[in-house]
């Protein structure tokens, strides 16, 4: 009889361990879709929110943006992008004060600074968003993704150039092409884009036209010059720079350059320009004609647009007026006056008598 219920109540427990087992292997399938996706959304979150600390510890400390290129670090390791950092030490040199980190307020410079190459991999590996499409890309891939794959990218009708107006997303501009209607318009209609066409290419024929003139002059003289950061005896001392006398065709020159064109003060201003002066420093027995153009220097790094100027120095007029330095723009402008000097090549034709 015993042995009877033994057997029972072991038969009760093996019913009991199958059904608990096939509790767990027949779950209902909804139920492990909902944990699944629970798992998902908490993955993502987390992703999330690393991508969302890592941008804001590795973010620029001055504009408080993820730095695009160069990424400067202070001696006790605060960032800044390189477009910060070349602005920080402009306002500096035209303060005439030392440039400090404006989280801990060490001294910064080109020598004290270094880069930071690990921050600058890191942060091109996270995410940003396409500005057409919003999709997500790495930051080192989004440009290329914008410029050449993205089907949402702005495009122009092949037709502008005889003055199609459209602009629209890449996956309709053959739709557009296929029923634009400058293709099938007469000569007439053209005649006045074609003519603005010709206008712009006759400025760019002219200014190579004049160079290629110039360089069949008899007198060519080029001077690889320093310009260097000086102060006004003024109240308020205002920044210019000036290079050494050099020679050129038996007279002694100086170049003289200002910020903003003698601005009150230049760091209220987010528009900042160069404009430079020729000077002659001996004395002229008669009247002296030159073409002048400043260009990049052997050792210079700026980006500039050259253009040709002319003035007639004589012994009553040494100085010519003050014209724009060839950069291309305000963060260029900012780079150069980071330096300590500005190295450039000074080319001068004499007209001929």
């Amino acid at each position: 009889m015993s042995d009877i219920i033994l057997a029972s109540s072991s038969d009760v427990i093996d019913s009991r361990d199958s059904i608990e087992t096939g509790s767990e292997s027949f779950e209902p399938v909804s139920k492990k879709q909902r944990k699944d996706e629970s798992n998902i959304e908490k993955n993502k979150n987390v992703d999330e929110r690393l991508e969302t600390r890592l941008g804001g510890i590795l973010c620029c400390s001055v504009c408080l943006d993820l730095p695009s290129s160069a990424v400067y670090q202070c001696s006790n390791g605060h960032l800044s992008c390189v477009g910060c950092f070349n602005h920080l030490l402009a306002d500096a040199r035209m303060r005439d004060e030392t440039a400090t980190c404006p989280n801990c307020r060490t001294e910064i410079s080109k020598t004290l600074s270094s880069r930071n190459l690990a921050v600058e991999k890191a942060v091109s590996e996270l995410p940003a968003q396409c500005r057409f499409c919003s999709n997500e890309y790495s930051r080192n891939t989004v440009e290329k993704h914008e410029k050449e794959l993205c089907e949402e990218r702005t495009t122009m009708c092949k037709f502008s150039r005889i003055g199609c107006q459209w602009r629209g997303p890449f996956h309709e501009v053959s739709v557009h092409e296929s029923v634009c209607v400058h293709p099938h318009r007469s000569g007439g209609e053209l005649m006045e884009f074609l003519l603005n066409m010709d206008g712009n290419h006759q400025e760019e024929k002219k200014l190579y036209g004049t160079l290629f003139d110039l360089l069949s002059f008899e007198k060519i003289a080029f001077s690889d010059v320093q310009l260097k950061p000086y102060r006004t005896d003024e109240f308020i001392h205002k920044l210019y720079y000036e290079t050494s006398r050099f020679y050129a065709f038996s007279h002694q020159w100086v170049i003289k350059a200002r910020i903003n064109a003698d601005q009150k003060d230049p760091t209220q201003s987010s528009e900042r320009g160069i404009s430079y002066q020729l000077i002659l420093k001996s004395k002229a027995t008669s009247p002296i004609t030159l073409y002048f153009l400043m260009l990049r220097g052997p050792f210079g790094e700026m980006q500039v647009q050259p253009k040709i100027y002319h003035f007639e120095f004589s012994e009553s007029n040494c100085e010519s007026p003050l014209v724009a330095f060839p950069l291309t723009d305000s963060a260029e402008c900012n780079k150069v006056l980071s330096g300590k000097a500005i190295n450039c090549r000074l080319i001068m034709f004499m007209c001929p008598k």
